[in-house]
């Protein structure tokens, strides 16, 4: 049951989300994203599909933006907008508790600064959707929230929305967001996968990942994977979910994959040199 947001609450967060477009100002919105303070604005990796692109504030004034950091295997980017008027908004160092009320903002299907209300329904991994924990909420979503704010009633962000599953709004929680921002350095495969169900003839449905993109010049690129491969494991191990193949990535430089290509049920394997990047802490 929805609940009545206090003024100021819902102003703050409308004034602290800005809307990602793909292209000039007269492009359609793919997202939404939170302003950390600094210029800096967090959002999902699969909002930030180009290098540049145009944010707009809560008062209409749009600045372009480019991304700074993105990890597709926890779906979070960092951007950097020049001159954008608009408060920081403070991630929570506290886990919201089931039961606890929750307040998402964001742009679906273009509704420009929508809030939705809502209780936690739970926190914590979800079966099929690997060793990720989730915020799962009752707050209503569309395309165009995925990279908005989740937030408890004093204005905390408790987490990064992301996508809706079985009628709930997942968000990546906040320590997630922090792990995000603090890392030094990672070693990166250059690749954007999305978690799908692999059925084959020969076994049952099992968890898979799906290559939707690659980066130009990345490690991927270079072991000629292809976007529509579907990556099944990892130094022998299964990959089930974006957090296994981040494991797998970081137990050494060169790891070896299993996967299918085109529907053909055949394993193929590749060994891959990965990308190692440095980084420079954004907390």
């Amino acid at each position: 049951m929805p609940f009545p947001v206090p003024g100021r609450i819902a102003e703050f967060l409308r004034r602290a989300t800005v809307q990602i477009r793909i292209g000039g100002t007269d492009a359609q919105g793919s997202g939404s994203g939170l302003v950390l303070g600094a210029g800096q604005i967090i959002t999902n990796a699969h909002v930030a599909m180009a290098e540049n692109m145009t944010v707009e504030a809560w008062d209409g004034a749009a600045r372009k933006a480019r991304v700074v950091r993105k990890d597709p295997y926890s779906d979070l980017a960092l951007l950097s907008a020049d001159g954008l008027d608009a408060p920081p908004a403070a991630l929570s160092n506290n886990e919201p508790k089931a039961g606890a009320a929750v307040i998402a903002v964001g742009n679906p299907l273009g509704f420009i600064g929508a809030v939705s209300t809502g209780f936690v329904q739970a926190v914590g991994v979800i079966r099929g959707f690997g060793w990720r924990r989730w915020v799962q909420a009752d707050v209503r979503l569309a395309p165009g929230n995925s990279g908005g704010p989740l937030a408890d009633v004093l204005g905390q962000i408790v987490g990064i929305n992301t996508m809706i599953a079985g009628g709930l709004a997942l968000a990546i929680p906040a320590a997630s967001v922090q792990r995000f921002l603090s890392a030094k350095s990672q070693r990166e495969l250059g690749v954007t996968v999305r978690p799908v169900m692999l059925r084959s003839p020969r076994r049952a449905p099992h968890p898979a990942l799906l290559i939707l993109e690659l980066t130009a010049g990345g490690a991927a690129e270079r072991a000629s994977l292809l976007p529509g491969d579907i990556l099944v494991e990892a130094g022998g191990q299964a990959l089930q979910s974006p957090e296994d193949l981040a494991g797998a990535l970081a137990s050494g430089d060169i790891v070896s994959f299993g996967f299918h290509r085109a529907g053909d049920a055949k394993l193929r394997r590749v060994t891959v040199e990965l990308t190692a990047n440095k980084r420079a802490s954004a907390a």
